[in-house]
């Protein structure tokens, strides 16, 4: 395999600009897959990918494509995800390429995703090709699109690629622009063995299948290689390429990208952004390897039944291969028992992530209330880290309490503005400025605390701007807030799993939707049953699970008044003593229905 006969790159846009479907266009046209087995989203291998429409893990396939100079050039496609959340994800599968398709919606242009995969893009010095796509759409405005290349995105819209993948038209140009302007890939075929580790998953059969990139050398199944973070040496069985199916091969050599399967049992010695060697003729030093994934979110994982502990131990070791931006510890509850404190992108990641543990590895779950990273100064002046509330320390020990903030970006049509600032003041946000990127595009920069975001933000700007509205945000650091810790009592019993952190302001509007959707899924029992939102020592909300009745002076009619008295007063001492010893059974459903605030 010739060097210059190859060619890695990526396809990023904002999310639902249509990468997927033209990886499906760019797959058909190459014809690795027969027509009997292809589908629509064939990249989206995941249930979840295909129900929800979006992409979650970057896939990887490999094009053959005849050019037009008689060359047969081999594509490697990487596909990637567009929402904000899976943006680490992106990260590692451009630093597996050479160059970027940059993907445009016709009719939508330029969002905030397609800047923020751009700035990416530029970071690892790809070569970027503008494509605009869904041209076939009667809104498209190719003209308004170009101008906001040249003008938002600064590249030259002269080569900017027009397509419809949906249709397939532009395909072909699409095939000879990718040969003529991306580079092909560096590497020395004869240096020792050096290749990037970006990604890997696990088969039940073959244990841990190893996705790389080869930098130098060459690698062959039979020989003996070793992982340089950690010095474990396998014996390689297999190598290949992707094309949709795996495709073993005799060897592969710099610049490409493929698969090892090398008998890989133990699921920890794979890191992604660890480097693959020789373990005969070593390279000299590895790979620079990813940024580590910074979570902004926090919630505890918990299997319902006590004794799935040892299964979730299993599944969360085998997903964090597949999933390196997940971060975990082990955690313990009063009232749940043994189980995971995790760190996550954002409120999407922790939603997949828990769908896939119970997909693909047939787990029950109770997830606690997620919480962002808070930094809390105590009187002594040591600073403490907490993002749990159970580790939440004694109020008056502490001096300041920080929070972090996040910068913002929201591209709207100008004729949301006042929707999107009542949303975001709402939310304690701060206005920044805001511009005008086209005569009714605006660009909206706000400053909001992470906090406010993280429940369901995204999705009420989606509803307040009509599904027009697009976000992409920044950490920007940790400023002075006031903190409470909001805990809920069942039958005066604290239940540690519902404790939350809080902003002051903020506590008793929290407490009233969280004892709501309780009172709504506690089921009744023979006594009442309070439910109670409490700060501290003081109670600010509350609501009432009702007991059933039972009618015990049914069977006295007519008669003396004193004998039904005697009846009810006995059946409240009974229900007094049921109260002292009734411990309330709190269904899984209780704990998800706190996270989920309906729209206010």
């Amino acid at each position: 395999m010739q060097l210059n006969h190859l060619r890695n790159f990526s396809i990023i846009a904002h999310i639902d600009h249509g990468k997927s479907t033209l990886s499906d266009r760019l797959i058909e046209v190459s014809d690795i897959i027969s027509e009997r087995d292809f589908k629509d989203q064939i990249l989206d291998s995941m249930d979840i990918e295909r129900e929800r429409g979006i992409t979650i893990k970057s896939q990887t396939v490999c094009l053959p494509h005849a050019a037009k100079d008689g060359k047969t050039y081999h594509l490697n496609l990487i596909d990637t995800p567009g929402h904000v959340d899976f943006t680490y994800e992106v990260s590692r599968a451009l630093a597996s390429c050479e160059g970027a398709l940059l993907l445009i919606d016709a009719s939508q242009g330029v969002e905030a995703q397609t800047l923020a995969n751009l700035y990416l893009a530029l970071e690892h010095d790809l070569e970027i090709i503008p494509v605009i796509n869904k041209i076939d759409l009667p809104s498209a405005d190719i003209d308004r699109v170009k101008s906001q290349i040249e003008d938002d995105l600064g590249l030259d819209s002269d080569a900017a690629i027009l397509t419809s993948a949906k249709e397939g038209r532009g395909i072909e140009a699409l095939f000879e622009g990718i040969v003529a302007h991306l580079p092909p890939p560096q590497g020395d075929p004869e240096a020792p063995l050096k290749a990037l580790i970006f990604d890997s998953h696990y088969d039940p059969f073959r244990g841990t299948i190893v996705h790389f990139r080869v930098r130098d050398g060459r690698i062959r199944a039979g020989e003996r290689i070793r992982f340089m973070s950690n010095n474990a040496t396998y014996k390689v069985e297999e190598v290949g390429l992707f094309q949709i199916v795996r495709n073993p091969q005799k060897e592969l050599v710099a610049g490409q990208v493929g698969y090892m399967i090398a008998g890989i049992k133990t699921v920890s010695d794979t890191r992604c952004g660890d480097t693959i060697t020789l373990d005969s003729r070593p390279c000299e030093a590895p790979e620079p390897g990813f940024k580590e994934a910074k979570p902004v979110v926090f919630s505890s994982i918990y299997p319902v039944a006590s004794d799935g502990y040892d299964d979730l131990v299993v599944a969360m070791e085998k997903l964090k291969l597949n999933d390196a931006a997940l971060i975990y510890e082990k955690d313990t509850s009063v009232a749940l028992g043994f189980g995971f404190r995790c760190g996550f992108l954002g409120l999407l990641h922790l939603e997949v992530v828990q769908e896939r543990l119970e997909r693909e590895f047939d787990q029950s779950l109770i997830l606690t209330a997620p919480s962002v990273q808070y930094e809390l100064v105590m009187n002594d002046g040591e600073v403490q880290i907490v993002d749990n509330p159970a580790l939440y320390p004694d109020p008056t020990t502490i001096e300041i309490a920080r929070e972090p903030f996040i910068k913002a970006a929201i591209i709207i049509p100008d004729r949301y503005m006042g929707a999107v600032m009542k949303l975001c003041m709402e939310r304690r946000g701060i206005n920044k400025n805001y511009q005008y990127l086209t005569n009714n595009r605006l660009e909206m920069i706000f400053e909001l605390p992470l906090s406010e975001v993280v429940y369901d933000f995204y999705d009420r700007l989606k509803s307040v701007t009509q599904g027009y509205g697009s976000f992409d945000y920044e950490l920007i650091g940790q400023r002075d807030t006031k903190l409470v810790k909001l805990d809920i009592l069942i039958n005066g019993d604290r239940v540690d799993a519902l404790s939350q952190l809080v902003h002051e302001e903020r506590a008793y509007q929290r407490a009233r939707v969280s004892c709501d959707k309780l009172k709504e899924e506690i089921p009744r029992q023979m006594f009442k049953i309070a439910i109670q939102g409490a700060v501290g020592g003081k109670i600010i909300a509350r609501s009432t699970v009702n007991p059933y009745r039972k009618d015990v002076t049914a069977k006295c009619y007519g008669g003396d008044i004193t004998r039904k008295r005697k009846l009810l007063e006995k059946q409240k001492k009974g229900k007094k003593r049921m109260k002292m010893v009734g411990q309330v059974e709190i269904p899984q459903s209780a704990f998800l229905s706190v996270l989920r605030t309906d729209a206010e």
